[in-house]
């Protein structure tokens, strides 16, 4: 009987309710992960524009690309970053070289209680700032130290703080983490932040039973008993100058047991350090000045690297190139935010092209373009330049690449490799017409490369009146000059793999040559030209000037060109011809738009921001960003439905300089009451009344905190507007 009473209660059936309730509520937890579901990355790809069947083709294209475009830029600040950091590593080094040896004495050159210190000067790009010094932190914890601390102004208001942030760190950076003694350190963290007890800890760490801490890499220093520590100041500007004094002075007094390096990260110029030091501090000081490399060598390196190349195939326009540039250059200098506005110019062609699935190395391109359905061959022939393209071919051309698939799936395999072969001889001329270009007086044609770049891409470089006054300069070089530029040339067109431009490496060969054989008469023939005729001379003032006169006339008619003359015009129509055949604007090849990104509007709404511009949108059109369709309403009216703020904003708009806070109130009042539909002749109750008070008052709270409007004093119950027009 208790067995079925057991049953009976497990199985819900037969239990009193009393009992149910005391002994049968359970609480089960959701699974989440069950619930959860799971979307590919390649679904949020889809463009329900372009209404195409290879978004995730197209994704893993992109995602493809940007990896190893990715991999090379990190390649490249490695190169770039390598020599700044081996001859930090130096200086880290044979600071720490005596200190090795016991001795209270930091080197020959360093006084007693001098603190070596690297000052790195940065530059203004603070937004990179960050990923030079992790790869830095990297580099030292791998060759000099274990010990490597970055700290942020932000992070030490005093010098309690300054120490506690110092401490912490220190005491994460020890190699041996799973000793149990180490552990137990950290205890101090709790408990006391001084110089005495993180000398105390120190000692206690690489001096215990003859305890060596090794780094990860052998160096020359090998093993050290006692591993100096380095701080790193993270923008030396932000800090306090009364932090900075106390830290530093404190820590010379302890430099004979506490082996601190410091590395400054500088933004402006090193006279900051005696700006923010006083002499009494920085005399405690042993700098050393070290210089990173300018962010426009970096820029040109990276331009150079990832767009200048046939490695990657995805270009941009003139216009988007641009748009980044002058980001780069007139708001922040870094080389950080240019690499992710080229990510989004890319992530944003394969997103809005639907041919960009040929954007990828040229044989997989070929197959691709094997495999291509009906709707793909229209998005080809719908292009404007294949369009251009068909124009220009006979009749029966026309029809074939028209109606017949397969002839134009061959052609367009072979019009992918016209492209890669432009782009080939595209860059090899545009580095050798650079070679010519960059040294001339006020550089008509720009000084750097992305100058001269831009200028190509926009139109027909020999059109334009920069070009013909370069050239003009260019037939005024001496021989030394033109030699040594004709040799950087063989040197381009050497370090490309793909032979290209038929016979133009041998033919500058040749140039050279002829220049090794010049005669050394051509000197005394250009005198025997210049020579002046007999029967010229006349003794008076009036028949010599005549005389002068004629001589330069009879000069510039009958003057013969020497042989280097004849050679240097004939090297400046060499490369004048190169420049016409190969440097046509991109916009004149058959479907460059499946590798150009020509959406400027695009990366300058993204990149470019204009917050004014999208509050006053958000505010006056809330529809634009809600999509709610009970917010669309005709221009110049003030939709009920709207938020209140919205509501405040439009009818601030109507108002003068002062606006009268009863009567926008009562403005307020009476939208908002129309949008609770209620009868204009019926009276708004009390309750009613308070609720509408407290709406209108934190919308006018919220606009004067965007900036709108602002308490003023000539008046007590207005506010002053700080806009004015419409937006």
């Amino acid at each position: 009987m208790d067995m079925l009473e057991d049953i009976e209660m497990l199985s819900g059936f037969g239990t009193p309710p009393t009992r149910l309730l005391l002994e049968g509520c359970f609480v089960f937890k959701p699974d989440v992960k069950k619930r959860k579901i799971s979307v590919p990355i390649e679904d949020y790809f889809n463009n329900e524009e372009l209404d195409s069947e290879d978004s995730k083709l197209r994704f893993e294209t992109y995602d493809l690309l940007w990896q190893r475009m990715k991999s090379e830029t990190e390649q490249l600040q490695e190169e770039l970053n390598k020599n700044l950091f081996e001859n930090l590593v130096d200086f880290l080094q044979k600071s720490h070289s005596e200190f090795q040896k016991n001795s209270r004495h930091w080197g020959s050159q360093m006084k007693f209680r001098e603190i070596p210190t690297a000052a790195l000067i940065l530059g203004v790009n603070v937004t990179d700032h960050d990923v030079v010094l992790r790869s830095l932190t990297e580099t030292l914890q791998n060759n000099v130290t274990p010990y490597v601390v970055s700290l942020q102004a932000k992070d030490c208001p005093d010098v309690k703080h300054f120490l506690q942030k110092f401490t912490s760190q220190l005491m994460d950076c020890c190699v041996d983490r799973n000793s149990k003694e180490v552990k137990s350190d950290k205890v101090l963290k709790k408990t006391n932040y001084s110089m005495d007890s993180l000398c105390s800890w120190y000692s206690a760490v690489t001096q215990k039973a003859g305890q060596k801490v090794t780094v990860k890499k052998r160096t020359a220093a090998d093993q050290w008993p006692s591993p100096p520590v380095v701080l790193i100041l993270k923008s030396m500007e932000s800090f306090a100058t009364k932090v900075l004094q106390d830290f530093l002075t404190i820590s010379s007094q302890h430099l004979h047991e506490f082996p601190l390096i410091l590395i400054f990260g500088i933004a402006t110029s090193p006279v900051v350090i005696h700006r923010l030091l006083p002499h009494s501090v920085s005399s405690l000081l042993c700098i050393e000045l070290f210089q990173s490399l300018s962010c426009k060598e970096h820029l040109t390196v990276i331009l150079d690297k990832l767009l200048l190349t046939t490695q990657f195939p995805f270009k941009l326009s003139k216009k988007a190139l641009q748009v980044l540039t002058n980001i780069f250059l007139y708001h922040d200098f870094s080389i950080q935010n240019f690499i992710k506005g080229i990510k989004l110019s890319l992530l944003e062609h394969f997103y809005s092209q639907p041919l960009s699935v040929l954007c990828c190395d040229l044989s997989e391109a070929k197959k691709r373009v094997n495999v291509f359905s009906v709707s793909q061959c229209e998005n080809i022939r719908r292009l404007p330049s294949f369009r251009r393209y068909v124009e220009n071919q006979p009749l029966e051309k026309q029809v074939a690449l028209l109606t017949n698939e397969t002839f134009l799936k061959e052609k367009t395999q072979s019009l992918l490799e016209d492209l890669h072969v432009y782009h080939i001889n595209y860059f090899l001329v545009l580095r050798c017409l650079h070679n010519f270009t960059s040294s001339l007086p006020k550089y008509p044609l720009g000084r750097q490369i992305r100058e001269l770049y831009c200028a190509c891409l926009e139109k027909k470089i020999w059109d334009s009146e920069e070009y013909s006054s370069a050239l003009q300069l260019l037939r005024m070089l001496a021989k030394d000059e033109l030699v040594s530029i004709l040799h950087r040339c063989i040197e381009v067109l050497n370090s490309s793999t793909e032979k290209q431009l038929g016979n133009t490496t041998q033919k500058i060969k040749d140039f050279l040559t002829q220049f090794q054989n010049l005669d050394a008469d051509s000197r005394e023939d250009e005198d025997a030209c210049g020579s002046q005729p007999k029967g010229l001379q006349k003794t008076d003032l009036y028949h010599l000037q005549k005389s002068l006169l004629e001589m330069k006339e009879l000069r510039r008619t009958t003057k013969k060109p020497t042989k280097f003359e004849m050679l240097r015009e004939n090297v400046m129509n060499f490369i004048d011809n190169l420049v016409r055949v190969y440097l046509l604007p991109p916009e004149s090849q058959p479907l460059h738009e499946v590798v150009y990104f020509s959406a400027a509007n695009t990366l300058r709404e993204h990149l470019n921001a204009a917050p004014r511009i999208a509050l006053h949108t958000a505010l006056n059109n809330p529809y634009y960003y809600l999509k709610n369709e009970a917010l669309k309403s005709e221009e110049g009216c003030i939709p009920n439905t709207a938020p209140d703020i919205c509501i405040a904003y439009k009818l601030h708009l109507e108002c003068s300089r002062l606006i009268n806070l009863v009567d926008w109130a009562e403005a307020f009042a009476t939208v908002v009451t129309a949008a609770e539909k209620m009868d204009a002749n019926s009276t708004v109750s009390e309750e009613m009344s308070e609720v509408i008070h407290a709406r209108f008052i934190r919308a006018v709270s919220e606009l004067e905190l965007l900036g709108f409007i602002k308490p003023t004093k000539q008046k007590t119950d207005h506010v002053a507007r700080l806009t004015w027009g419409g937006c």
